[in-house]
């Protein structure tokens, strides 16, 4: 099973106890209508037979190669393996999950296509399904929808914009951004984050392509590494070293548990003694919380915005829970002539 000529693409696959999901990941791989491409594999300190079973693909495919790592994390394992790759586009594939025949061709397509584009991932599929009214189903539809370079860029701060087992991006931009690094918190979403402050365009292929495995086997439900609040201090310490909050007084629109959680880590950051700008205001709807002071901060009303802070205009991070709440304050900020990521960005 060898793909003819030089890989187009190295897949990066850090594995660890990954026994009881391998295979149907080796066959979704081997099964993929683009066959020009690599997989570099890591058995990461397995104690179950996820290293005979590498052994046993890397025996019948040349396309195969084993990566050695002692067990030190996925960090670790990531940057042993992108150090390993030969080609000039690094894709991601997690051991438990499943790519659909097509999803190697189709952002290779994209790529080739738009070389104005450093990253791309594809539309995914949670399984086993989770129930009706879950968090993930939320966000697969999100994820699903952000399938233009502005619409990533614009929610970028809601939450990781691209599934990181379907990321594919060019070489040269990963390793101008320093490739994976260790910052205490969710590597993926760090990278991405990286990209885009080094003025990188990233969007998905609008198809799903990828099944994106749910179980409490998943570092991601393990890990204080994933956890809310580790989110929450990457999306703060990115916002503050933007040049767009500098020396503007900071609202946030949403004084609900989504944007008193955001204020806290802002004014954590604040209080470590960083020059990011206290939380000068909230703004809310409901009337009962205009004029109560939160961390310090005044509730207003959004009729006061126009007026606050002048003659520096403020800038404002919209810290509300559901995509229709977001809709509704987008429209309010745009008839008041404010300009979304130049004077406000959505946050979560």
């Amino acid at each position: 099973m060898t793909g003819a000529g030089a890989p187009r693409v190295s897949i990066l696959l850090p594995c660890r106890d990954a026994e009881p999901f391998l295979g149907g990941c080796i066959e979704s791989l081997v099964a993929q209508s683009e066959p020009r491409f690599e997989v570099l594999a890591l058995d990461d300190g397995s104690s179950d037979g996820t290293g005979p079973l590498l052994r046993a693909w890397a025996e019948r495919d040349s396309r195969v190669r084993l990566v050695d790592r002692d067990g030190s994390g996925i960090v670790a394992a990531l940057r042993r393996l992108s150090d390993e790759a030969r080609s000039p586009l690094l894709a991601r594939m997690d051991a438990d999950d499943v790519a659909r025949p097509g999803r190697l061709a189709a952002q290779l397509r994209l790529l080739a296509r738009r070389p104005d584009i450093a990253a791309c991932g594809t539309g995914v599929r949670y399984f086993p399904r989770p129930r009706r009214g879950s968090g993930y189903l939320r966000y697969e539809g999100w994820i699903n929808g952000l399938t233009e370079p502005a619409a990533v860029e614009r929610d970028l701060f809601v939450e990781c914009p691209i599934a990181h087992p379907t990321l594919m991006v060019r070489r040269d931009a990963f390793e101008a951004v320093g490739g994976y690094r260790d910052a205490g918190g969710p590597e993926d979403y760090d990278l991405i984050l990286r990209l885009a402050a080094a003025g990188c365009r990233m969007t998905n292929v609008p198809q799903i392509l990828h099944e994106w495995r749910l179980g409490l086997h998943r570092l991601s439900e393990r890990s204080d590494r994933y956890s809310p609040d580790a989110f929450r201090r990457l999306k703060v310490a990115h916002l503050a070293n933007g040049r767009v909050l500098a020396c503007r007084p900071l609202v946030i629109w949403g004084a609900g548990k989504v944007g008193k959680a955001f204020a806290r880590g802002w004014l954590e950051q604040v209080g470590a003694g960083s020059r990011m700008l206290p939380v000068e205001a909230f703004v809310d709807l409901d009337p009962r919380k205009i004029g109560q002071s939160i961390h310090g901060a005044v509730v207003l009303r959004p009729e006061d915005l126009p007026a606050f802070g002048a003659p520096a205009r403020p800038y404002m991070l919209l810290a509300v829970g559901t995509p229709g709440a977001r809709r509704e304050i987008r429209e309010a900020l745009q008839a008041l002539g404010f300009r979304e990521i130049e004077d406000y960005r959505a946050v979560a």
